[in-house]
Parts: structure tokens; C-alpha cells; sequence
């Protein structure tokens, strides 16, 4: 019996110079859906195996993101499949991207800014403390005491006791958070002057310090307060830190973890009074599909396009040469 000769080389005729279609590159894209990297690539597999099976050679962009669209919603569901249509018109639209990621220390903020970067495609990744250390150079301790201490600890460098019935780790908190709210409106100022989109995150992003309607002509910005509720899970997060305890040490962490509790219940009455998303970290998949969402939601919200299509089942007419 004669069998069919399968392609295994597929080119897409508007990348220059006719690139070929790659599973690595298209699970990137589809993981600003918000699926999980591995399930990201199964996607990727599934759609070249279409493409194989089919004998097809070439393909154009638009046709390949229509056959993710397809292989998405039957692989994964609507919702991710909607995702995807909707990034894409966002993707477009060539306006910077800046997303703040507040919280209490040891939430996971680092790990949700890093791995959102990754499938957004932002390359720009800025920690508050990098901004705090800046600032120290400009300013001795002895003019801001504040900026010299961990943002749970800031009380211990307050001139004068606040006054009663205030809390002296929030006014600590305030103040240093005060002081660092400065440096990240400058950088907000600079990825909308660079056109460069951006993830900031750290426990000086608090609703109040930071108002990102301000830069609402000149970029898409998306900010989210990320908290873990439970309290042992959160004190659990330090422990998983002891392997870097060289320069993050362990004691110091939950010596204070009750004042990080305080500066958590802080920021986030802070986001509920002031409409800042607020995401309850539990699980990291599930932490940044939400994070995606909301990306996604207020990206389209932002920018007035139109809401998602449903996604459409029409078989694609797909390009097909015949190979010698």
C-alpha cells in the first residue's frame, strides 16, 4: 500500500525570510492565554500535527493564529481561546503595557512578575527595592531614615512616635513607601516616554502612592495587589527561602512576619477602598492565569476595542503545496 509522504517542514510566508514554524515560539504566544507553560507547548504540538497531517508546506501568520484559535478552544476551552484573539487585537495596538504588582513581603510577587513577564513578552522586570536603592544614594540616613530598613520594619526608624491611636509599623510603612512612589512614577514616565512596556512590582505599589490614571493616555496600565490569606501558607513561603538564606535571612523574616501581616491587611484595604484588583495567591498557575485575565480584561477595557468574538469553527482554508 502507498503511503502519503509527510512534511516535516512548514514555513509561514510573511516572516521574513520565510521562517519556519516553531512549537517553542508558538507556545510563548499562547501562554499569554494563561495555560500553564506545558500545556502552552501541548498546543503547539497539537497545532503542527494538524499542519502534518495535512500535508500542509506554508501557511500565512493570520491562518496559523486562526488554527490556534481552533486548537485552543478544543484543546483548552473558549475562555483561553478568547484570550488569545483578544491579545492579539491588544498586541497591536503598539501602546506600552506597564503592570504594578503590590504586596506584602513573601507573597510571591517576584515569581508572578518574572513568569508574567515571560508570556507577556515583557523583557523590562523593575523590584521597588531596586528603586529604594537608588534612592539611597541620593539621600543619606540621616535625611531618610526610612529608605535604610525592610518595608515591615520601617517603624524602627521613625524620628517621633506617631501620634495615638496610629499604628507605628503603617506610618513607618507609609513613609517609605511615600519616598519610593516618587522613583516609580519616574519610571511609569519613562516606559511611556520609551514606548517600552514594563513589570514592576513590590511592596511600595500601594493604591493612594500610586495613581495610574495619571499616565491612562500614554499607556495600558494594569496595576494588581497579589496576597496569600492564609496565614501559615504565607509563613511557609519564608521557610522555602532558607536555601538563600545568605541574603535573605530566615529570622529576620519571621521575627517580623506579625508587622507583615499588619503591612498586608494595610495594602489591601487600600486596593478595596481605591478598586485595585486584589489576587489571592494560592496556586502559581492559577495565580497568573488571573493576573492574564485581568491584563487582558482591562487592556480591552482601556483601549474601547471590542469585546472577543465567539471563536469561530469554520474549517480554515489552509495553503497546501504539494511536495516532490
Amino acid at each position: 500500500m502507498k503511503t502519503r509522504k509527510r512534511n516535516t517542514h512548514i514555513t509561514i510566508l510573511d516572516r521574513q525570510p520565510g521562517l519556519p514554524y516553531s512549537k517553542g515560539l508558538m507556545a510563548s504566544q499562547v501562554m499569554v492565554t494563561g495555560l500553564s507553560p506545558y500545556r502552552s507547548y501541548q498546543v503547539a504540538e497539537r497545532i503542527e500535527d494538524h499542519l502534518l497531517d495535512r500535508g500542509v508546506a506554508s501557511i500565512t501568520s493570520e491562518q496559523l493564529q486562526a488554527l490556534a484559535v481552533r486548537v485552543l478552544n478544543d484543546v483548552a476551552g473558549e475562555r483561553y481561546a478568547k484570550n488569545f484573539v483578544r491579545w492579539q487585537k491588544v498586541a497591536g495596538l503598539g501602546v506600552p503595557l506597564v503592570v504594578p504588582i503590590g504586596g506584602a513581603t513573601g507573597v510571591g510577587k517576584s515569581t508572578i512578575a518574572t513568569q508574567l513577564a515571560a508570556r507577556l513578552g515583557i523583557v523590562r522586570v523593575v523590584p521597588t527595592d531596586a528603586i529604594r536603592e537608588v534612592m539611597r544614594g541620593l539621600f543619606s540616613r540621616e535625611l531618610m531614615p526610612t529608605l535604610y530598613t525592610s518595608s515591615f520594619d520601617a517603624d524602627s526608624a521613625l524620628r517621633e512616635p506617631p501620634p495615638q491611636p496610629a499604628d507605628k509599623v503603617i506610618v513607618g510603612f507609609r513613609e517609605q513607601t511615600s519616598a519610593v512612589a516618587v522613583g516609580v512614577r519616574s519610571l511609569i514616565e519613562r516606559a511611556a516616554m520609551e514606548g517600552t512596556s514594563a513589570i514592576i512590582e513590590g511592596a511600595h505599589l500601594v493604591p493612594g502612592f500610586i495613581d495610574t490614571e495619571t499616565f491612562a493616555k500614554e499607556v495600558i496600565a494594569v496595576p494588581l495587589i497579589v496576597t496569600v490569606e492564609d496565614e501559615e501558607l504565607h509563613r511557609s513561603h519564608f521557610v522555602a527561602r532558607a536555601a538563600d538564606a545568605a541574603t535573605r535571612p530566615i529570622d529576620r523574616y519571621l521575627n517580623g512576619f506579625q508587622k507583615i501581616r499588619k503591612v498586608q491587611k494595610y495594602i489591601k484595604s487600600q486596593a478595596l477602598a481605591r478598586g485595585w484588583p486584589v489576587v489571592a495567591s494560592y496556586n502559581l498557575d492559577q495565580t497568573i492565569a488571573s493576573a492574564i485575565d485581568l491584563v487582558v480584561e482591562a487592556a480591552i477595557e482601556r483601549t474601547g476595542a471590542a469585546p472577543a468574538p465567539d471563536v469561530d469553527e469554520k474549517v480554515l482554508e489552509l495553503r497546501r503545496e504539494t511536495t516532490p
